[in-house]
Formats: structure tokens, sequence, C-alpha cells
């Protein structure tokens, strides 16, 4: 097989911030690194044209330096995580586990952000002529036209938003255990009944009314987050992180909700349980000054928190720990 997609992405270029660190064959792992952490993309080529790729990426943001590389047709489904994307309006929307995107890559370049600091998913891709050239001569059976594909899903180059589809999600998830000794023929079969599902796949019958926030409000609720876990050991109420937003409280709920994927007060909860994990295990403070620490006026509800969290109590959870 030719290196002709390996050759077309050098010319497009993922950008002057990703390096490829290893290759062969029909595999290579690039690598995105920053002051935030890293990110690893292993993609395959399939058929000339036509690659899939794990990302697995585990930083707060980055910058993405793509270029449009005559792609007609890219398909991104989130297995675990959370990403922001950024739509031609300038509205921002976000991905989590078992949401699907299809676009055309037009508006790919820019500052990438992780809400929850890690993002894990495949992406399969097909590359305008060379991956029509792959369907017809590899699977001429299948009367799939990528171009009329692409604008059936992505009208004006809109991306297209789906989310809990079950066939697909079942399919991706079996791409995720392919099988390592018949791995690039897996993929080979596996492409051919995504494309099957797509060609039978009614857009206005599978789309989610997805929101879109504005740039404003999502930069104001990270501010918020920059604020609630830059300060464990206070506790704010609902009407001082509105007047400190700006946003009236339901507000403010809404679009944290869909930036970082919980309600407010449930991820403040959260995110102190972890630190405190991490304290019972790193720092030697007794439990009630911890959950001093952490803004709690008394141990035993600190204790109840941690527990509903955890699963376990401080104490149990520092015993174990200890046992390791």
């Amino acid at each position: 097989m030719s290196s002709d997609l390996f050759d077309q992405l050098d010319d497009a270029g993922f950008g002057s911030n990703v390096h490829e660190i290893a290759a062969e064959g029909e595999c290579r792992v690039l690598r995105l690194d920053n002051s935030s952490g890293e990110a690893f993309m292993t993609m395959y080529r399939v058929f000339d044209g036509i690659y899939l790729m794990y990302n697995d990426f585990h930083l707060r943001s980055c910058i993405s330096e793509y270029q449009n590389a005559e792609t007609v047709l890219c398909i991104d489904h989130c297995r675990e995580g959370r990403i922001e994307h950024e739509n031609k309006l300038g509205g921002r929307y976000y991905m989590e586990a078992g949401d699907l995107r299809i676009d055309r890559r037009v508006h790919h370049s820019g500052k990438v952000e992780l809400p929850l600091a890690h993002y894990h998913g495949m992406t399969i891709g097909f590359m305008n002529e060379p991956a029509q050239r792959s369907i017809k001569r590899e699977m001429p059976s299948l009367n799939i036209d990528l171009d009329k594909l692409a604008q059936k899903f992505c009208p004006d180059s809109k991306e297209f938003l789906l989310r809990t589809n079950e066939p697909l999600n079942l399919l991706f998830s079996q791409l995720y255990h392919a099988p390592k000794s018949i791995r690039l023929d897996y993929y080979r079969v596996k492409i051919a009944e995504l494309l099957l599902l797509l060609e039978t796949t009614d857009p206005a019958a599978q789309t989610v009314q997805r929101q879109y926030f504005p740039a404003g409000q999502t930069d104001k609720v990270k501010e918020i987050h920059s604020l609630i876990t830059g300060s464990l050991e206070k506790t704010f109420t609902a009407e001082e992180l509105s007047e400190i937003s700006g946003m009236p409280p339901a507000t403010l709920r809404k679009v944290f909700k869909a930036v970082y994927g919980v309600p407010i007060y449930r991820y403040i909860k959260g995110y102190k349980m972890k630190a405190a994990a991490a304290m019972l295990i790193s720092e030697g403070l007794t439990v009630s000054e911890i959950s001093q620490r952490l803004g709690y006026d008394n141990a035993s509800k600190f204790a109840a928190a941690f527990r509903d969290i955890m699963g376990v109590t401080p104490q149990n959870y520092r015993k174990r720990q200890e046992d390791i």
C-alpha cells in the first residue's frame, strides 16, 4: 500500500506542536504536549485515503494548528471525558461519552479545551479522492458516494452532533477492542459497516437539539471554576457565585453543567473529596483538620460527604491505602 495518506497528512499538517514519536507499517503515533499535559494520537491507515485514529488526551487545553486537507468526512466518537468545540458562529458545545460528531474539518484550528483535563475517543477520516477510489476498489459492493454523504450530514459545512445511537455506539465499542492479530482487516470490515449505517441513517430523525453557549458565558463559568477549585476552604452560596459571574443563578447552573458535565455543587463536592483523598495519603493531618481545610464546619458532615463520593469513610480509605 502506498504512503499517499500519510504524505497528505504531512502536507496538510497537524501543526508544529504535533510530532511523530513512532511508526511501524500502517501505524503512526503522534504526540502533542504543552504546559497543561500531553496528548497521543495513534493513527492507522486502513485504506489509501481512509484512516482510523485513537485519541488519548491528558491536558487542559491545546492549540490545534490542523489545516483542512480536503477532508470529505470525519467521524469523531467520544468514549470518555469531555471536549469543547466552537462552531463558525462562535457558539460553544461539548462532546461527552457516547457522543458522535460528523464534520468536514473546516473549523478545526484554534484553541481546544478539555474541561475535565482528559478526553478519550476515536476519529475515522475519509480523504477526498483517494478515499472514494479505495471504496470503489476495495468495497465494490458498496454504493457509497462520500461527497453526497458529507452533504447529507454536513450541509454548508455545519457539524452534525448525535447522541445515544445504539447501533453506532456498539460499532465504536467493538472498534475500541479490535483483535490485535487481525486489526487492519477488522477495521476494514467495521468501516464498511459504518458507511452502511450512515448511508441508511436519517439525520433529521437522529439529531439531538444540542445547546450552544456564548463564549462569554462559558468563559465566566471557567472563571468560577478556577475560583472554587482554588479556594477549597470556602463555601460559596448560589447568590455569591451568581453575583461574581454576573449571571442569574439558573443560567450559571445550566452553563456550568454544560461545560463540566455535572451540577455545580456536585462538582465542588467531588473535587473537594478527591483533594481530601490526596491529603489522607500524603499529609499527616487528622480527619478533623482536613475537614476544616475544605470548609466543613464539623468532621461528621465531611465524613458523610467523603463516603458519598469515595464509597468509604476517610479512616477506612486511609487504612486501605496504608495496607497497599
